[in-house]
């Protein structure tokens, strides 16, 4: 009765009402504005416009009026003065205020209406120029927290993620572009793109929650940059492979070599050239079979099942064959060494024949290669025991793939002696240095004093007639004199 009576005759008042609602809406927007005001008073204020049933018709209906003109103005105003990380942290305040004001003193009712009006004027109409005015900065410097702000924020909006998606291809292209472009950048681009790719696999993880609309749309963005530039990657692809497959690869463990292989097939995988890959990763294959220059047998195998894997058996037929002969030819050499111990052949030289098929290894033109008679000898003993065992085949020799070891053996006591002069060669310096540095420290100092501080200096045993050989020297070249009227005590001379 009394809720009624103080409806009808007081709050349905409309300059009480005005004057209520006006003072509620001042009160909020000086807390917007940064003041510290009376939160109780406004909670007990909205309840009671709440309980007499006037709460949307009366306050809501113009506060959202009054949010919309104000974060309106505010997105305008801050997207032109401030950076967009800053810009982003203010956003991301201001949902956290707004939706502390529902928690606090607002009807809940009022919380759908209020989230969507600060995510339309501070988001939704500036999506496209955050975008461009930001994001490819906030990617060059990998800035993990504003991208994932950024991320979270424009997931709030409709087409947030579309427009950010768009953009994010987009800088893909363009940042992939510069890398394979320019002919300049091929010593390092097949590293820089395996960094990109690292990079961005990171932002989509951490960043874009896993969205495997930002996966797929990077795959996309990747093959469209990379074949750019026809067939170029692809051999630089296989050079970096070669590379890091060789003997003197430092880096290179067996763990850390798997992992390489995976990230190059990655890359492998977008690339339009397949077959120029193929090219000159078998050239270079040949070349780390043939001169035994391969870090890892298992790393060149698991390549292989990798490709197999990628493109198929008729990708690799003729790889896999390069590795069949190899090993058939180990076995046929231990035939071959065990047939010449019964071949009468002068000398101690010693022959390595690798029987390769034509159709699996590239292409060398044969060139005439002018042998020692004693080679030439033996490439004739091995041509009749080979095709003594396989009738009706053809040997063409490829001495320009061959190499050649020369062994000479040393006298060991010419050696021996030739390293101890050396040695004492050296320590004849050392003994020298230590004296003249003693000398120059300490200006003036007697002979067993001397002696003593030598000894210290010194990580090898000197006798003391050989260092008294070493201060005599050093008085003839001027470096140190005798005390004119103490002989046991030395000076040194500037």
């Amino acid at each position: 009765m009394g809720l009624e009576l103080f409806r009808t005759h007081i709050i349905s008042d409309q300059k009480v009402q005005n004057k209520t609602i006006d003072g509620i809406l001042l009160l909020i927007e000086r807390e917007r504005n940064g003041e510290a005001i009376d939160r109780s008073l406004l909670r007990s204020l909205l309840s009671m416009l709440s309980d007499l049933q006037i709460y949307q018709d009366s306050f809501e209906h113009r506060f959202l009026e009054e949010t919309n003109l104000l974060y309106a103005a505010e997105g305008q105003r801050l997207m032109q003065e401030r950076e967009v990380p800053e810009y982003l942290h203010h956003v991301n305040k201001r949902l956290e205020e707004e939706a502390d004001r529902v928690i606090t003193y607002l009807d809940q009712s009022t919380q759908k209406p209020l989230i969507a009006t600060v995510e339309k004027q501070l988001l939704g109409e500036h999506l496209t120029t955050t975008l461009q005015k930001g994001l490819n900065h906030l990617l060059d410097e990998n800035r993990i927290q504003d991208l994932s702000l950024l991320y979270q924020l424009f997931s709030r909006v409709r087409g947030g993620v579309q427009v950010l998606l768009q953009h994010w291809i987009e800088y893909i292209k363009a940042f992939g572009s510069t890398i394979v472009i320019n002919p300049e950048k091929d010593k390092t681009m097949v590293q820089e793109l395996l960094d990109f790719k690292d990079k961005v696999d990171h932002v989509i993880d951490v960043c874009f929650m896993k969205n495997e609309k930002f996966v797929n749309a990077m795959k996309e963005a990747f093959e469209t940059f990379i074949n750019k530039r026809p067939n170029k990657p692809a051999e630089l692809i296989a050079k970096y492979v070669d590379s890091k497959l060789r003997t003197g690869n430092k880096e290179a463990t067996d763990e850390e070599l798997e992992k390489m292989l995976d990230k190059i097939m990655i890359i492998f995988r977008f690339i339009y050239g397949k077959d120029v890959f193929e090219a000159f990763y078998k050239k270079d294959l040949a070349k780390r079979l043939l001169v035994g220059k391969s870090a890892s047998v298992d790393a060149e195998k698991s390549m292989l099942s990798k490709l197999k894997h990628e493109c198929g058996a008729a990708f690799t037929s003729k790889l896999e064959g390069m590795f069949k002969d190899m090993e058939l030819s180990k076995d046929i050499m231990v035939h071959f060494k065990q047939y010449m111990q019964n071949q009468n052949v002068p000398g101690n030289m010693e022959l390595t024949v690798n029987i390769l098929t034509m159709g699996y290894w590239p292409t060398y033109v044969p060139m005439e290669v002018h042998l020692p008679p004693e080679m030439v000898k033996l490439q004739e003993i091995f041509k009749t025991f080979y095709l003594g065992k396989h009738s009706g085949r053809k040997l063409q020799w490829q001495s320009t793939l061959g190499q050649c070891v020369l062994k000479a053996e040393f006298n060991e006591v010419e050696e021996q002696a030739s390293t101890t002069e050396r040695v004492f060669q050296d320590r004849q310096y050392q003994i020298d240095a230590a004296i003249v540095r003693i000398m120059k420290m300490r200006k003036t100092l007697s002979h067993n004093l001397l002696v003593s501080e030598v000894y210290n200096q010194l990580k090898f045993p000197v006798k003391p007639a050989d260092l008294k050989k070493r201060i005599e020297s050093l008085i003839d070249r001027d470096y140190m004199e005798r005390d004119k009227e103490n002989p046991n005590q030395y000076n040194y001379v500037a």
